[in-house]
Order: structure tokens, then sequence, then C-alpha cells
């Protein structure tokens, strides 16, 4: 899952640019701590123009929802482009309010915008908030309320939820909150512009309305209303809505020493339907073999292999594949897909949507190589992301995805298993709707939502959250960011339930420097981990930090200065019954070496899945 939000360059043509210090504030005083305050500085000067950067700073203890910079610059001075804010100008007045991404900071959160202008001047006047930027004096009074919440609607629901959408209010200082009413009754408050209801009861007419609230405790009138009845409830309609389908990472076989006969030993196989292996490559537009000695080149001897006999040096396939062929034989349930891409290698999927079909076909010709065809049963496409930003930008446009699939399915055809793994980033606006997803899931067999890692140590200060939540809960850092909105989304995009598996992180995310216990702590910066900072697998952090408590499904401890969100077995079952009420197809993870020798956390997602 990456990270929301986002940055654009202003090229800066002409004269050579000079850096400067000029700011519009100091650094603000110690008095200011419990306050909302913004520092802009100038970042290069050339004399007939600048570019420049403002940071606002939410310096109390609460969340905000929205935040508004207003200031002054002189006459023969102006601003031509922003970039990561929304300006309006009356006059030399001029104001700037979040876009949809960076509205919503909460205690001790940042959020910077830039800018490009030409003149000499520069501001002055500032304000955030109606406040004065550097948090000195106390807001000017304010009586006015929010406007009422506009467009009220229904995005999804289920036989147990309804995910809501509004328009923003407008308000003379900045709208900080929503309250969510049930008839008269207030069932929640968020920051954002979306909420699923969690909790309902099926074949049940709800009626909802929001209001908006401001800093000054303002309340909007009501939204108009909006009926919804939710679905009738009952058994999972998909007999094969057991699937448990786990990621084997062919670099497991080097540091961590995780081979295909651990998936065996620890009765892993036994439970497993399906068995993704990570990753191939795409280089060129087209599929390629993405580490050929752990694929079918390494030999294994007696002692590491499936069924107890070494490889010879003169043997058609050596190799993780050759040991998935035992691996099968021994369980002949088992399905393997061979799944390409992942966050290192999808920048080569936006060149092949430009040829889908010769994609397809380097694809089938690799996964069907006669040195193999036996071992798999199928592709697992991996991209991330399609038209939105990963590890690098892709551009293809909204319809490359399906695109894409509907090349793959016509190449591989009925007889065998075509999935993807997709984006969990339900947000207004985020990933979720930059491409069809909706339009491709009829070429794909189900899809694999990555409902993890909707937080992590990137953020560097925090705040610490659960990366896997499975609903939202009051103080979550992003709206959108939870598996029930995940899910409602997907659904809400005529995704079918029983096409859709929740996500399971074999691993923990965490932070250190951390002084509270509970989620929305402060941080210095990711947490120690064995192979990367701000990670490690269950296996470790069970004894390392045991989880002392749970917030949205999902456990979490603070051991030290250290705090580590990840799933247990008793989250794992408490997720596993929401994805059996939901319908949906099953359960996925990343990835089998980070359990137990045991294999604690696949047994829990079997049994829960029943």
């Amino acid at each position: 899952m990456s990270r929301s939000g986002g940055r654009r360059a202003l090229a800066l043509a002409g004269a050579a640019t000079l850096a400067v210090a000029s700011t519009l504030l100091a650094a603000p005083p110690a008095s200011s701590a419990a306050a909302v305050t913004a520092s802009c500085s100038k970042t290069s000067d050339w004399g007939s123009g600048f570019q420049g950067k403002c940071t606002i700073t939410n310096g109390t203890s609460a969340g905000i929802g929205s935040w508004k910079v207003e200031a002054d610059l002189p006459s023969g001075t102006s601003i031509s482009s922003v970039w990561d804010a929304s300006k309006s100008a009356s006059g030399d007045h001029y104001t700037f309010t979040n876009v949809g991404w960076n509205g919503t900071l909460s205690a001790g959160a940042t959020a910077s915008f830039g800018f490009g202008g030409t003149g000499p001047g520069w501001f002055t006047g500032c304000k955030i908030n109606g406040a004065a930027c550097d948090g000195s004096g106390e807001p000017e009074d304010d009586t006015q309320a929010p406007a009422a919440p506009g467009n009220l609607r229904s995005t999804g629901k289920t036989a147990t939820t309804v995910s809501l959408a509004w328009n923003a209010s407008t308000d003379n200082v900045g709208v900080t909150g929503y309250e969510i009413y049930n008839g008269t009754t207030k069932i929640d408050t968020v920051t954002g512009t979306t909420a699923t209801i969690a909790g309902l009861s099926a074949k049940t007419a709800y009626t909802f309305t929001i209001k908006a609230r401001d800093a000054a405790g303002n309340t909007s009138p009501a939204s108009g209303s909006v009926s919804v009845t939710t679905d009738e409830g009952g058994g999972n309609p998909d007999p094969g809505g057991s699937k448990v389908i786990g990621y084997f990472a062919q670099w497991g076989v080097y540091g961590r020493g995780y081979h295909v006969k651990n998936i065996d030993t620890s009765g892993s196989a036994a439970k497993l339907t399906h068995i993704n292996y990570a990753f191939g490559n795409v280089q060129g537009g087209k599929c390629t073999i993405g580490d050929s000695y752990a694929d079918y080149e390494k030999a294994y001897q007696a002692g590491e292999s499936v069924d107890g006999v070494a490889d010879t040096w003169d043997q058609p396939l050596r190799g993780s594949f050759n040991q998935l062929r035992k691996l099968k034989k021994k369980h002949p349930h088992l399905k393997v897909l061979f799944s390409f891409g992942g966050w290192t290698w999808s920048g080569g999927f936006g060149q092949a949507a430009k040829n889908p079909a010769a994609f397809a076909d380097s694809c089938y010709k690799l996964v069907e190589d006669p040195r193999w065809a036996d071992v798999f049963d199928g592709i697992d496409i991996d991209w991330e992301y399609p038209n939105a930003c990963g590890l690098s930008c892709d551009t293809s446009g909204p319809d490359a995805f399906k695109n894409l699939l509907s090349a793959v399915r016509s190449k591989f055809g009925s007889g065998n298993l075509v999935t993807a793994a997709i984006t969990a980033d339900a947000s207004a606006g985020g990933k979720m709707d930059a491409t069809d997803y909706g339009g491709a899931a009829q070429y794909l067999d189900w899809y694999n939502p990555m409902t993890y890692d909707y937080f992590g140590g990137w953020d560097a200060k925090g705040p610490t959250a659960p990366h896997s939540p499975l609903t939202a809960y009051p103080g979550i850092p992003h709206e959108g960011f939870n598996t029930t909105e995940t899910i409602a989304k997907l659904r809400a995009k005529g995704v079918p339930a029983n096409k859709m598996l929740i996500g399971i992180g074999f691993y923990g995310r965490g932070w250190t420097g951390v002084t509270q216990a509970e989620p929305g702590g402060t941080a210095t910066g990711p947490a120690g981990g064995t192979y990367e900072a701000g990670i490690e697998d269950y296996k470790v952090l069970k004894n390392k930090c045991p989880a002392t408590s749970t917030v949205a499904g999902t456990a979490y401890a603070k051991c030290g200065s250290d705090w580590w969100s990840y799933d247990t077995p008793s989250t794992i079952n408490g997720k596993m019954g929401y994805a059996k009420k939901e319908g949906l197809g099953g359960a996925f993870f990343w990835e089998l070496s980070g359990d137990t020798t045991g294999g604690e956390l696949i047994t829990a997602i079997k049994s829960g899945l029943g």
C-alpha cells in the first residue's frame, strides 16, 4: 500500500535561481505549541519571480479536518501557480485552502503546499484558520456556522454496513469535522467527507443526515437526508468462499532461509488452497523472469527438498519451481499462480499497457514454458498502481488496467486462473478511483485488495496507527483507509463480493520514539526491524513486543519507545468472521515466511473461514 498524498514539481525557466532564506514568519514561539500554525518561505528568488512553500503544523491536541491560509501581497507581486492547495484571490488578498487529501491533520501532523509568483514582494498579515500564522494571539471571534453539507449519498451497502459520501461544507474559518446522524441520534464523527457505518441490521431501513462543525463549535444545519435499506442477510453464497492464498517470496530462500519445504513442514500446505509465487518482473512491456537462480537454478540438497531427494547437476529443472512441483505432488489440491510486478517491479506495466496483446503473449509463453508448465495454474497481476503512483507514477489512463486484463484473459483462456492484487485506498479521489476496477473484474477470477499497509513508518513522525484496521475509528489518520470501506467501495463499483479476498499481513508496522501507548502518538522514525526499518515478522513480534490491546480489529503494543501494530490469531479470527458475513471469497496473506514454524496465523485463517 503506497502512501497518500502527492507532490508536483514546478518547472522554472529563464534566469538562474538563487535560494534565499526570506521567511514570512520565524519559528513559532513556545507559547504557540497549542495552536495551528503556518510558516511560509521563499525557496528560490531570481529577482523578477520566486518559488515558495508554506507548512501548516497542527500543534493542538486534537485533529483538524481542513485548513485555510490567508495573506496579502503588495501591488506588483502576485501568485501565478499553486500545487497541493487551492488558491483564490480578491485583489491583493490571497486565500489557500487544502485539497482533498491533505486537509485532515492529526495532532502534531503537518501539511505543505508550494507556489510560484512574480514580483519582488512578500506576504503580510498571514492568518491560518482565522488566527495569526505564528500562533500568537487568539482566533477572531467566530459565530458563523458552516453551510450544510451537500449531496449526501450512499456509495455502497452490505447486510451490516452503509457507506456514505457528501460534498464538503464551506465556512468562514474552516470546517473541523462532520457529525453523522441516524434519525435524531448522532452515531459517529469524522473529519473527511466519507464514512462507513458498521454494525447495522440486515434488511433494515436507515435515514442518515450530516452536520458540519467548525473549531469554535458552530454547527451547520443538517444536510438533506438519504434513506438506505441494508442488504438481506444470509450465508456465503459462494462455495469457494474458503480460499486461503499465501504469497511465497522467492528472495526468502536467501537471508530468511525459507524454502518451499517449509510450507510443508509448518503444516501450511495442507491449509492453503493456492500459492502465489512472487515475483516475475515486467520489463520492456513483457513478462520476464525475476531471479533465475532462486526460480529454477538453485540446487537443493536432500535435507532441503520437499521429498527428501537431492537435485542432480543435469536435471532439467531445479530451484523453487521444482520444489513447488514436488509440493503439488504431495498435496494435489494445491494450485500455484505466477505473480508478476509487485512494489519494485511494477514500473514496466505502463509500457505493457501500450500493447496489451504482446504483454499477454509474453506472459503466457513464460508461465507455460515447457520446463515448468505443470507447476503453474495461472497468473496473478500485481500492478502497483495503474494510473496512479507507487514506487513510480503511472499515467496509462483509467482503462489501461481493464484492457491489459482483457488481453491476459483472452490469451490464458478459461482453463487458467487470472487474478490481481490491487490497491485498498478507498479515499475519495484516491487510487481506487484512478482506474476502472469494476470493469476489469469481469476478466478475473478474483481480486486481492491489499488491506494492509494503510499506515506505517514512512510517515516518520506518525501518528501511530494500526497498519491493517478492519474499520474506521475515532482519530484514524486518513479517511477511507480501512478494510470495511475498501470492500464497500469495490462493491459499489460493481465487484461481486465472492470475487474479493480479505488481505492479511503476516508482519507488523512500527515506530520508535513513541511515548503514548494508545494509537495517535507522535514518533521520531520507523522502529528497527530485522530486514528493514519499520517492519517485522509476526514470528518475531509475538515475543519481542507482545500485543496488549486492539483497535479497529487489529492488535498493537508499546515496548519501550517502540510502537507496533499487527494481526494475531485472535484478530485474524475476527477478520475471518467479517469475510464470511460479507460473502467474500476467502483470504490471502503476505507472506508465508512471516508465520511461526507451526503456522499459527494460517491456522487462524483456515479455522476462521471454516
